[in-house]
């Protein structure tokens, strides 16, 4: 691909969510060839699994996003030890979210794609390869679409919502003893259980509006998610009642406890809430 003629800093947002869908969707086609047909799964360091989708789908999301000359902190070349200088503009990349999914073979999986600012994911892609649905989240809002066809779809709005029984969002592979007791505080109404930044997506839509974390994630796990429901009009706090930073690499980039929701409020109190029961 030829270099783009703008500055990395001279490139909009909006033009960096367009090749950052198209960046998405190409990786999602290699997930898929991948996904069709047998395939093995190794174990990294950290004990989590990854396969040649991985590596595939990531060599595809940097070809992509080269020409801007952005940095790119993706999963698999941090895992190789190949971390960039990254400046106050950056790409975060997680090739294959909830590779656990993807070899359980339950479709709950996503291409995650952001774009942090001074700290802070503006600009997010969360697609799934299975269903083809995308949740793209910017300056613009927050919108869904359809991509199975190779390409986007019509652009939907989607918004959080308040209305009806709260539901809280909790991870299929991932689980807390306090989960349970958070529940009962919040008088949740109902859980839903799923993989990857779909948990983001669920939010986002107006499906659920809690997902509190107590175990780790990375950055790349939470960025294009995070990005999404802010632009759906979310928030994502640490549990001391700050937004989820980004560029830690102090704890490689490791996150620390945190909780998603479908408003500043809800969160604030949830993570207070959390601080309580994590002792």
């Amino acid at each position: 691909m030829t270099a783009l003629t703008q500055s990395p800093e001279e490139l909009s947002t909006g033009a960096l969510l367009d090749l950052s869908l198209k960046a998405a969707i190409a990786a999602a086609a290699v997930i898929n060839e991948v996904y069709a047909r047998p395939f093995a799964a190794e174990r990294k360091s950290d004990g989590s699994p990854v396969t040649e989708a991985d590596a595939l789908a990531e060599a595809v999301i940097l070809d992509h996003l080269m020409p801007t000359g952005l940095p790119v902190l993706a999963e698999e070349s941090v895992s190789a030890g190949r971390i960039p200088v990254l400046g106050r503009r950056y790409f975060v990349v997680d090739p294959l979210d909830g590779t656990k999914e993807f070899v359980k073979r339950n479709g709950e999986f996503t291409v995650n794609i952001a774009l942090v600012e001074d700290g802070r994911p503006v600009m997010g892609v969360v697609l799934a390869p299975v269903t083809g649905r995308a949740h793209v989240g910017g300056p613009e809002g927050a919108f869904a679409c359809e991509t199975a066809s190779g390409r986007p779809g019509d652009m939907r709005a989607i918004s959080v919502s308040d209305a009806g029984p709260m539901r809280i969002v909790a991870s299929r592979s991932h689980g807390h003893a306090a989960l349970a007791a958070l529940c009962e505080t919040f008088a949740v109404g109902e859980d839903v259980s799923v993989g990857s930044s779909l948990k983001f997506c669920l939010l986002a839509e107006g499906i659920a509006q809690l997902y509190p974390r107590f175990t780790p994630t990375c950055e790349w796990d939470t960025a294009a998610g995070q990005a999404v429901l802010e632009a759906a009009g979310g928030a994502v706090l640490t549990l001391d009642g700050k937004p989820l930073a980004y560029g830690k690499t102090e704890s490689g980039f490791l996150n620390p406890y945190f909780v998603a929701a479908s408003n500043r409020e809800l969160a604030e109190r949830a993570a207070a809430e959390m601080t309580r029961l994590a002792g």
